[in-house]
């Protein structure tokens, strides 16, 4: 039986060494329980939707369904459970799909020995992870330094709207995000649409990257689930 102190992470690779160093890695903190491992999308989407483990670390091409494809479908069957990519893909647009689908980190599996732990710790309590390499990116190409520098002095958010924007930034459902500020799902989406048009953003990867240069993407303690 799962000890329900610690963090329940399940794993998804189609590469066995791969999978066996990933689980060395997390296994190593006291804090992470490896609750099940998968070899290919199918597989992993099935049990990871029967388990809802706290983390599902998902590399990114998988035989059967890919990791954009996994993550998609356990955002319907699974939405409390965070999604982190694991892959040695660096091309941006792999990770503009993936943001868009609701994926809170991604990390290079190169970077893994030294960044993983700490990204399945962030996602897990309510925050994002983008690897180092891959957030200069997403800030550079998300959001025009000159079109922020411009707009900021003109709009001004609301402190509800920042906390809206800032839970969907993370990855958070509409419905989740009323539960947690105690608000109907349609005053969600208009505090939404409304900041959204203000700062003239149209998806989830120019939301992210302004969130990361506001600094808004560290787990807070009312992030809900």
């Amino acid at each position: 039986m799962s000890d329900p102190s610690k963090l329940r992470v399940f794993l998804a690779d189609d590469h066995p060494v791969v999978l066996a160093g990933i689980k060395s890695l997390l296994i190593a903190d006291a804090g992470i329980e490896v609750v099940g491992e998968a070899g290919d999308g199918p597989a992993a989407l099935k049990m990871a939707s029967e388990l809802k483990p706290d983390v599902l670390v998902l590399d990114l091409s998988m035989p059967g369904l890919n990791g954009v494809e996994v993550a998609r479908e356990m955002r319907v069957t699974s939405p409390q459970t965070k999604l982190l990519v694991l892959t040695v893909h660096e091309d941006q647009s792999y990770v503009r799909k993936l943001l868009e689908v609701g994926v809170a980190g991604y990390v290079l599996k190169r970077s893994a020995a030294a960044d993983l732990l700490r990204a399945v710790h962030a996602v897990a309590g309510g925050g994002i992870y983008l690897d180092p390499r891959i957030a200069g990116q997403i800030v550079d190409s998300a959001v025009n330094p000159s079109h922020v520098g411009s707009k900021e002095q003109a709009v001004e958010l609301s402190e509800r709207e920042v906390e809206v924007l800032r839970l969907t930034a993370i990855g958070h459902s509409n419905k989740a995000i009323a539960n947690s500020l105690q608000l109907s799902v349609k005053s969600v989406e208009t505090y939404k649409a409304r900041a959204m048009e203000k700062l003239g953003f149209h998806g989830r990867v120019e939301l992210v990257g302004y969130a990361l240069i506001k600094g808004w993407l560290a787990p807070a303690p009312e992030a809900c689930g």
